[in-house]
């Protein structure tokens, strides 16, 4: 059997575009945000029901499937993969936000037919569980204080005070626009310097 002859003739066509994405064509990548940024948005909009939040995990899957693209073997369709990454996110961040959440047994349906449920463990965390996490947001804290004053102000109001983007724009005197453009910019260089402490945090 070939590789990829499973799939069917949409997933061909996203595997042609992932073959290239993984030989460093850069519209590729491109061509992949463009096709599935919206259904992943939706899909994680169900998940946790608050627009800037599903904004900055989509962003967020986007950056690990891409991150990850060689790991990907077309066993099975690439949107799949990219909503399964997409929603592992979610879950972690449902974990450690303890956000009230809506029953997600149909979080979505994969272009099989096929729904993919997820489970939720509403555990609280132990001792040893809560001094790793200081740990990482110590070194989070870190790592931001690395940043470019204006990003570091976005980054620490965002995340860390927990504002919405209308709020920092409000705090801020900023276009909305420009708040959103200069985070995603300032996500980037927190990613580039994260990559170097990926083993603390």
């Amino acid at each position: 059997m070939e590789i990829g002859e499973n799939l069917s003739e949409k997933g061909k066509k996203d595997l042609d575009i992932v073959n290239r994405a993984k030989q460093g064509d850069q519209s590729a990548y491109a061509e992949l945000l463009s096709k599935y940024r919206e259904p992943v948005y939706f899909m994680l909009l169900k998940m946790i029901k608050n627009t800037d939040d599903a904004e900055d995990l989509t962003i967020e899957a986007f950056g690990k499937a891409f991150n990850r693209i060689n790991q990907y073997v077309p066993n099975y369709a690439f949107s799949t993969w990219l909503f399964k990454i997409a929603s592992n996110n979610c879950i972690d961040y449902i974990r450690k936000k303890r956000v009230v959440i809506t029953s997600m047994d149909h979080a979505y349906t994969n272009e099989n037919g096929e729904s993919v449920g997820m489970e939720i463990d509403g555990g609280h965390m132990d001792p040893e569980e809560v001094y790793i996490q200081q740990q990482k947001i110590k070194t989070m804290r870190e790592v931001v204080e690395r940043l470019k004053p204006r990003y570091k102000e976005l980054i620490i109001k965002r995340y860390f005070e927990e504002l919405t983007y209308d709020e920092i724009a409000d705090d801020l005197d900023l276009p909305l626009g420009t708040v959103k453009a200069q985070l995603f910019r300032a996500r980037e260089f927190l990613a580039n310097l994260m990559s170097n402490t990926k083993d603390t945090i």
